[in-house]
């Protein structure tokens, strides 16, 4: 196994007990992001979904809105510069908050109308009709506007956090994940081959003892036994062998 495959450690039981920990924290931290990789992909079909919605309405607005600009010219002729003599100030305006989605802060536009409407006289004499169904068709679409591009915004942000999230899910489930499993089975295997070495040496140590206690025993029965044999030979200095001497 290269150094490559797995973490250089020595193999220990406080190495084993790291990594299992390591392991642990890399599991939850795989957990935790495959749960917000799934929230944030549903959250982005749904906005997709939203999106294609808005487009194919957008469509019927605009040609509605373009229509309508068609009959108001016709009705009243260029009334351009009455418009822009009675707007001041733009009234339709835009908001911004942030949606949290799984801990992403998604950018929400809202508009809103701040003022009166100052050319709501325009049309009085005549085309008044077709003029405040043409601020109705633009309004509506500048509306839908603003609410595409929210759903556009959120998108592409959401888009960037999901690639940078799976990827993050990948690394860990196909390399760190692996690279601390196979850094276990390398301490796991080292430990056990140091026991088996260990149990082995023991086994010699005692196999050794035993052959020097029985030398040991041997070399005792032995000297016991040339004891024995001169005890049973006897002493000559002893008196109680000693014989009397006749002479003629």
């Amino acid at each position: 196994m290269s150094g490559k495959d797995r973490i250089d450690v020595f193999p220990s039981r406080m190495a084993m007990a790291i990594m299992k920990t390591r392991l642990a924290g890399a599991q939850k931290g795989f957990s935790l992001l495959k749960k917000k990789s799934d929230a944030l992909t549903s959250r982005f079909r749904s906005i997709l979904k939203k999106i294609i919605e808005t487009k194919m309405l957008m469509g019927d607005v605009m040609k509605e809105a373009s229509f309508s600009l068609t009959e108001a010219k016709f009705a009243m002729g260029d009334f351009n510069h009455l418009v822009l003599q009675n707007v001041s100030k733009a009234q339709t305006k835009l908001k911004s908050r942030k949606d949290n989605v799984a801990g992403v802060s998604l950018p929400v536009f809202e508009h809103y109308t701040d003022g009166s409407d100052s050319y709501m006289l325009t049309g009085l004499s005549r085309g008044g009709q077709q003029i405040d169904r043409l601020k109705k068709n633009y309004a509506k679409a500048v509306e839908l506007l603003v609410e595409l591009a929210s759903l556009q915004t959120s998108f592409v942000t959401l888009d960037e956090v999901i690639k940078t999230t799976n990827r993050r899910v990948n690394a860990i489930e196909h390399v760190i994940i692996p690279r601390i499993e196979r850094t276990l089975a390398y301490i796991t295997t080292e430990l056990d081959e140091r026991e088996r070495e260990e149990f082995y040496r023991l086994k010699k140590v005692q196999k050794k003892k035993k052959e020097i206690r029985a030398e040991a025993e041997a070399l005792k029965a032995k000297m016991m036994d040339e004891d024995k044999n001169l005890q049973e030979a006897g002493n000559i200095l002893e008196d109680d062998y000693d014989e009397d001497l006749l002479f003629d």
